[in-house]
């Protein structure tokens, strides 16, 4: 295996970055099949990092104990330039995946695209501000109405083409969608978060996004003779970035990361060019794991028995949400309650009123509601 395939494997150890300290553009990155191969460019610098992962995984060290198989598929993913999509119940920790992911490879901060019914593929790419702009190019003229043709070169109105002058890549704010696909040195990572909750359309259309790897940006194709390049705003918080001729193409392809509830099924053809991984409820090994992330041992001798009454409680409501035994862990450990060696009855109070069911078809004492 080339030395720069191996390199880059990911691990899923969540001990940070496994990587050597070589700079950015000097990374290397193994090569993905001949027809997976994309050349956009130039390739934009190194993107900006954030705090998220830390909050959302713990500080970097936390020892964790991956699953052979999320190392498998997430390595796959890689080198087949491949979407992976995570399925699972809930609360098990689907989306987490991405950002470590993004941690491990050190591959910059997550963009985030979570899905909703009203949701298309046009807003995941770019949104155009023509309202604005046109204001914009009315004030424009307005303005050189008022001064006089002292205040430029040329007369004319903005239907002639001067509102050219107001720069139309001031109004064009690159999606999550859109910025992954850039032309990056090394792959952002993608988060598409619950794309079962989508209108039916939105799997085919990432397929064929996925599959050729570029998009118009339409606005700006109309522009091209006058404005060959335009400067845009990203999804990254106060990142622009070039695009010529109103075309992205994408130059390494991002590691997609699409979460699913299972609410419904996706196309034949959007599976067959996906990687599936099933995250399955998590044994008290991974949430012990989870709990001394956040909060090394501040628990204590409590830390066993918060996850064992958790894994209890978790049985008679058919299922919770990690979450719910981080939020116990913060009141446990909070100072503003004092839980007993024994069942103090508001500690136990407080632990039925926060592990309550996720779903109403559960009462909370885990039976069954009567019809």
């Amino acid at each position: 295996m080339p030395a720069a395939t191996a390199a880059v494997r990911y691990q899923g150890t969540g001990t940070g970055a496994v990587l050597p300290d070589v700079p950015y553009e000097e990374r290397q990155w193994p090569d993905g099949p001949r027809w997976r191969t994309f050349q956009g460019g130039p390739c934009l610098p190194q993107p900006p990092d954030d705090d998220e992962a830390d909050r959302r995984l713990g500080p970097i060290g936390s020892v964790r104990r991956p699953s052979a198989e999320e190392v498998r598929l997430v390595n796959a993913a890689i080198l087949l330039r491949r979407p992976l999509l995570v399925t699972g119940r809930p609360g098990v920790g689907k989306s987490t995946l991405a950002y470590r992911i993004a941690r491990e490879l050190r591959l910059g901060r997550v963009l985030q695209w979570p899905i909703t019914s009203r949701t298309t593929l046009a807003s995941g790419l770019f949104e155009y501000d023509v309202i604005g702009r046109a204001q914009a190019g009315q004030a424009w003229y307005a303005a050189r109405q008022h001064n006089g043709p002292a205040d430029g070169p040329d007369g004319g109105d903005p239907a002639s083409g001067d509102e050219a002058r107001v720069d139309i890549g001031e109004f064009i704010q690159l999606g999550p969608l859109g910025t992954a696909l850039l032309p990056h040195h090394l792959p952002r990572v993608l988060l598409i978060d619950e794309l079962d909750k989508g209108d039916a359309d939105l799997p085919n259309d990432l397929l064929t996004l996925f599959e050729d790897g570029w998009y118009a940006v339409p606005p700006l194709v109309r522009v091209k003779r006058r404005s060959p390049e335009v400067i845009v705003h990203t999804a990254d918080p106060g990142r622009t970035a070039p695009i010529v001729d109103g075309l992205v193409t994408t130059r390494s392809f991002p590691l997609v990361i699409m979460t699913s509830n299972g609410e419904r099924e996706f196309p034949e053809a959007f599976m067959r060019r996906s990687l599936r991984f099933d995250i399955p409820d998590p044994g008290p090994e991974a949430l012990g794991e989870l709990v001394a992330a956040h909060f090394a041992d501040q628990l204590g001798d409590m830390h066993d028995r918060l996850v064992r009454d958790f894994m209890t409680r978790s049985e008679q409501v058919h299922g919770l949400a990690a979450d719910q035994l981080l939020n116990a862990a913060h009141l446990a450990t909070s100072g503003a309650y004092t839980p007993a060696e024994g069942d103090g009855a508001e500690w136990q109070a407080l632990l039925s009123a926060i592990w309550h069911p996720l779903s109403t078809d559960v009462r909370a004492d885990g039976a069954e509601p009567s019809a």
